[in-house]
């Protein structure tokens, strides 16, 4: 079975899915759309993917959207290093953390949105920043109580889950905005642990094959 992820270096959303592929230990090609320029909008790309984002997974004729979902569709499809636990709760306090990310942060702070805000909004960059700021902290506040409750060096347990796949990214993308992470350690601690598997270390964006090389 052929997978090809369609994604942008930077997208955290790609990012995490890169992370899950590799947990895997799946082999796969990328395509690379360029969201600076609005390569995501290509009329043969909003074929498989009409919502116009990234990521999108190919695979045989097939094309799955939404990074929860592909991980998901990854975690049914394939052996491997498992993205979620064992036993309903454990699995739901996974999906819960996984959709912090996903479903409370990174929406607000994806790269559309912040273009809405100076465009439509007329934000200035310091309105912006502190968007950004509340968005990331307060879910981040969520997840460090989830993670020092139900953690074990990774966000859930011993062993890295799809939690993980979603956290990582996040945190960097707090990186690039400057955000102040005193006060979150233990989601600090989790990804240092994280970065020093080799599944976590290839997926980082710069990378990537389409990296901007002035980053890589």
């Amino acid at each position: 079975m052929t997978l090809l992820l369609h994604g942008y270096w930077r997208s955290s959303a790609a990012y995490r899915v890169r992370i899950a592929l590799n947990l895997k230990g799946l082999e796969y090609g990328q395509i690379a759309h360029d969201l600076r320029t609005g390569a995501q909008r290509d009329p043969a790309y909003l074929v498989l993917a009409p919502i116009g984002l990234v990521p999108t997974l190919e695979t045989d004729g097939i094309w799955i959207t939404q990074s929860l979902a592909i991980m998901e569709w990854l975690e049914e499809s394939y052996a491997g290093q498992a993205l979620l636990p064992d036993g309903a709760t454990a699995r739901s306090t996974v999906r819960a953390m996984a959709q912090i990310v996903a479903c409370n942060i990174h929406p607000l702070n994806n790269l559309r949105v912040l273009a809405a805000l100076r465009r439509d909004l007329k934000a200035g960059e310091d309105m912006v920043q502190t968007w950004i700021s509340r968005w990331i902290g307060d879910g981040f506040a969520a997840l460090e109580a989830l993670v020092s409750e139900h953690g074990r060096g990774f966000c859930f347990g011993n062993q890295p889950t799809m939690a993980d796949c979603c956290l990582v990214p996040q945190l960097y993308n707090a990186g690039r905005f400057g955000v102040e992470l005193d006060a979150f350690p233990t989601l600090v601690d989790v990804e240092a642990t994280c970065l020093t598997l080799p599944a976590f270390d290839s997926a980082r964006p710069d990378m990537q094959p389409d990296a901007d090389q002035a980053v890589a």
